[in-house]
């Protein structure tokens, strides 16, 4: 058997690592990060995303009565993106949790046949409300907001299949999907969730399964959302049983006035418990409302977004929990590229002290 000379093979590793980062640095608009082509068929991508941010919370602090300073890593990903076939591709995605941990965000085979009909497999979030197919990355201000409070795995997601499509180019998007939701406890019969999205945009059409929560005056959407969840024995314990059934509507408007954008968000939740306790879901409804105006002079490398949100859930049995967020976005390069800084006031009601927040955070994606 031949040996090459250890010159020869760290020439060979060089040049590899050169053709992967010359292919990486091959962008287009439908694929994050960068592409490598393997074939006229097959191509993969690769991307990654990172949020992290500065909190300081009324009280917070070890000692009770001073503001807490806290530096977070609040997420990591890696994107990953394949095409196997001209009908079939992939999608892996993960996401950091707590300090070492890392968990699959996503993990979707992907059978997309044409406009109207596409089948997707595996772990991904279920067709659900606006801010969760945005998800954190794709929202107009920091936080995600908690009256949603649909049953998931883990960051929205959950392991099912879905059948979706759209007419127009995304102006008509239905989603329908059977998922695991609770298991055990007290569903001893294994029932599945389902979970169901109709989308219709009035103005632009959103393409895709996906939706973003402002898109910068890349396009003008007036767009309507309904959701409904069921799943058999999906609340309660395994000796008081109930059903879970939950519903919303969303709807979205963004419209540009010359090189402005102003950005106009709601949703309105409601669950049902059958009136089971539940150590993981809550019986109640609540809404969000949400203004947010572009700038679009530049100051330095970016633009000027304020925004503000207000938010209330009322639990059964429950005093109403209340917050409202003051923001200014600084974006930079879109959802790629932004800081935020935020100002919370949260009240849970009841003898609870109101929380004063400040945050600043800081958003990449490539």
């Amino acid at each position: 058997m031949h040996t090459l000379p250890v010159g020869f093979k760290m020439r060979r590793v060089a040049f590899a690592l050169l053709g992967l980062s010359a292919g990486l640095a091959t962008t287009t608009a439908a694929q994050a990060g960068g592409t490598i082509k393997i074939d006229d068929t097959r191509w993969i991508s690769v991307g990654a995303g990172l949020r992290t941010s500065f909190n300081s919370v009324e009280d917070a602090a070890p000692s009770g009565n001073d503001r807490s300073k806290d530096f977070e890593l609040d997420s990591v990903r890696l994107y990953v993106n394949g095409q196997v076939h001209k009908n079939i591709k992939l999608t892996f995605n993960t996401e950091r949790q707590g300090d070492s941990a890392v968990r699959v965000l996503d993990g979707i085979a992907r059978f997309e046949f044409s406009d109207l009909v596409n089948v997707w497999a595996g772990r991904f979030l279920p067709p659900s409300d606006r801010s969760n197919l945005s998800g954190p990355y794709y929202l107009a201000t920091w936080d995600f907001p908690f009256v949603q409070n649909y049953p998931a795995i883990f960051a929205g997601r959950d392991d099912g299949a879905a059948l979706w499509g759209q007419t127009g180019g995304g102006k008509f998007k239905y989603q329908v999907g059977a998922f695991e939701g609770r298991t055990g406890g007290s569903n001893q019969s294994d029932n599945l969730l389902y979970a169901g999205r109709l989308t219709y945009n009035f103005w632009d059409p959103e393409p895709g399964y996906y939706n973003d929560s402002t898109y910068y005056g890349a396009k003008e959407v007036l767009a309507v959302g309904l959701v409904g969840m069921f799943q058999k024995d999906g609340a309660g314990s395994a000796l008081v049983r109930g059903d879970f059934t939950g519903w919303s509507v969303d709807a979205l408007m963004e419209k540009k006035f010359g090189a402005n954008v102003l950005s106009v968000e709601g949703a309105y939740y409601d669950y049902d418990l059958d009136n089971v306790a539940d150590a993981s879901l809550v019986q109640g409804d609540g809404f969000f409302g949400q203004v947010s105006y572009l700038f679009g002079e530049k100051i330095g490398i970016g633009k000027l977004q304020p925004h503000v949100r207000y938010q209330k859930f009322d639990a059964d049995g429950a005093p109403s929990h209340k917050r409202y967020d003051i923001g200014l976005n600084y974006v930079i390069d879109g959802h790629n590229a932004r800081v935020s800084f935020i100002y919370a006031n949260d009240d849970r009601g009841g003898t609870t002290k109101d929380s004063n927040i400040f945050r600043i955070g800081m958003q990449f994606q490539i």
